[in-house]
């Protein structure tokens, strides 16, 4: 489990393909303090099984073994030796909790953005994505992979807003217009519209909008069978 912040951008060492994966290898700060064998870090967004950890002066060195159809669904397939990449440790049970849940199962790969715009303090970006994608998200509040707040929606492309803090610090100042981008949407927001689409009959998509699901939550909040006959 994830929050979507980033702790600190690593730099890819080699990428070896294997007959049976592909070996990628990352130098790391702090998120490889006490990273073991058999450890998880998310690596530009996606959970990886870390294989092999050796020590690189005060860094550490991890090797991770990609599958196929990982390398192929994700924007590390675009990295080469010298990359930067974006990582995090798991999120513990003791530890502040400041993003969203996510489990680093990428939902889909933006593979288009389409600019970048400057207002002030902050960039604007604007990216192409599928349907699948956006599905899931709303304008303010919803936040991609690196907990980016959402500024707009469109039917094939939305809007997120970097402070300069986040663009300094994470691998998004590599980024160029035609780059890949990984998503992954809120793991709640994933289970409550699943928990009402499988309660309600009704195959229109229309009753799986966000403001549909809170009215319908608001009704039965607010039903007599639910509050004890009180209105």
């Amino acid at each position: 489990m994830f929050t979507g912040l980033v702790e600190e951008t690593g730099i890819v060492e080699r990428i070896k393909p294997t007959a049976k994966s592909i070996e990628l290898t990352v130098r790391t700060g702090v998120t490889g303090r006490g990273l073991k064998a058999g450890g998880s870090l998310a690596v530009n967004g996606c959970c990886l099984t870390a294989v092999k950890v050796s020590p690189r002066g005060k860094n550490k060195l991890v090797r991770f073994d990609l599958l196929r159809e990982t390398w192929k669904r994700t924007n590390l397939q675009f990295t080469e030796p010298g990359s930067l990449v974006d990582l995090e440790r798991p999120l513990r049970a003791s530890g502040e909790f400041g993003g969203h849940f996510v489990t680093g199962h990428i939902d889909a790969s933006a593979n288009h953005p389409l600019g970048t715009c400057r207002t002030g303090s902050r960039a604007g970006h604007r990216r192409a994505a599928g349907s699948d994608a956006l599905h899931h998200l709303q304008r303010v509040g919803r936040r991609g992979r690196i907990s980016l707040t959402v500024a707009d929606v469109q039917k094939k492309s939305f809007r997120i807003w970097i402070i300069p803090h986040t663009y300094e610090i994470t691998a998004l100042q590599e980024r160029k217009v035609g780059d890949a981008v990984n998503l992954e949407a809120d793991l709640l927001g994933k289970y409550v519209e699943k928990f009402f689409a499988a309660r309600n009959p009704r195959r229109d998509s229309d009753c799986h909008r966000p403001s549909v699901i809170l009215q319908e939550i608001t009704h039965r909040r607010l039903s007599p069978r639910w509050c004890g006959g009180a209105v």
